[in-house]
């Protein structure tokens, strides 16, 4: 095989992969703490071995939602004043205005991260929005979805669906990060789905949507284990076995009886 075509599959930053005896933190953004989750076998192969995963198209459509909302959300935040989502549901908030905002809002170059001591772990993520409750005096996460489905979005079904549990990690997540920043965070957060509605008669160039908040109540108390877990895995000389839930897994192990 072209030794260009094997490089390229592999890191080369230095801080990019997982190292023993290095003194430095090693940051874990959410996205690969979820990988962890979802299996530990591609997890230690990406982040101690080097591999990358292969690369996926952006969410065009998705990524202009989040960008429209923010701006919406954004010139409340200056006005202190509720977006009418909030009156709708009958919620004290506004958004919150706090002066690194844009940077909690971009994963890749900052987010909101803290330091795990007993591992020596940072861990980060990029959240979507946060909004104040004037009542109770604390930050709620919220996270935009933009989805189009058939189906009207209701709170029970929304949270049970399959492809939604990581949503719900999700949360637990960037509540567990804010919470370890020294924030009062409510365990309630929201997911703000804009469902791009079909039922229209033609396309007209435009799309309309129904937006409805879903409220999730997180639960971040399994996190400190799973870090733990985490840090024995990046620390193992073993790769994990395979996982069978893992499409990955299946089919990295499937084309290898094909070779």
């Amino acid at each position: 095989m072209n030794d260009k075509l094997i490089s390229k599959g592999f890191r080369t930053r230095k801080n990019s992969f997982y190292q023993k005896n290095l003194r430095e933190p090693f940051t874990i953004s959410r996205s690969k703490f979820s990988n962890f989750i979802d299996c530990p076998r591609c997890f230690y192969i990406d982040r101690v071995k080097g591999l990358k995963e292969p690369s996926m198209p952006g969410w065009a459509l998705n990524s202009a939602v989040d960008d429209l909302l923010k701006k919406e959300f954004d010139k409340h935040r200056i006005e202190k004043t509720p977006h009418p989502i909030m009156k709708e549901y009958d919620l004290n908030f506004i958004p919150y205005d706090h002066p690194e905002i844009d940077k909690w809002r971009q994963s890749l170059s900052s987010g909101i991260s803290y330091l795990d001591k007993e591992t020596n772990l940072i861990i980060k993520g990029g959240i979507d929005d946060v909004w104040y409750d004037l009542d109770k005096e604390e930050l709620v996460v919220v996270d935009y979805k933009a989805q189009s489905n058939k189906i009207p979005v209701e709170t029970e079904a929304y949270l049970e669906g399959k492809y939604h549990q990581g949503y719900k990690r999700q949360m637990d997540i960037y509540v567990h990060i804010l919470r370890n920043m020294d924030f009062k965070v409510s365990d309630t957060t929201y997911f703000m789905v804009c469902n791009g509605e079909k039922t229209n008669d033609f396309f007209e160039n435009r799309i309309d949507f129904k937006t409805v908040l879903v409220p999730y109540k997180s639960d971040p108390s399994w996190i400190p284990n799973k870090i733990k877990e985490m840090k024995n895995i990046l620390e193992s000389d073993k790769i994990p076995e395979y996982n069978i839930e893992c499409e990955s897994c299946i089919y990295l192990a499937s084309s290898t009886t094909l070779i």
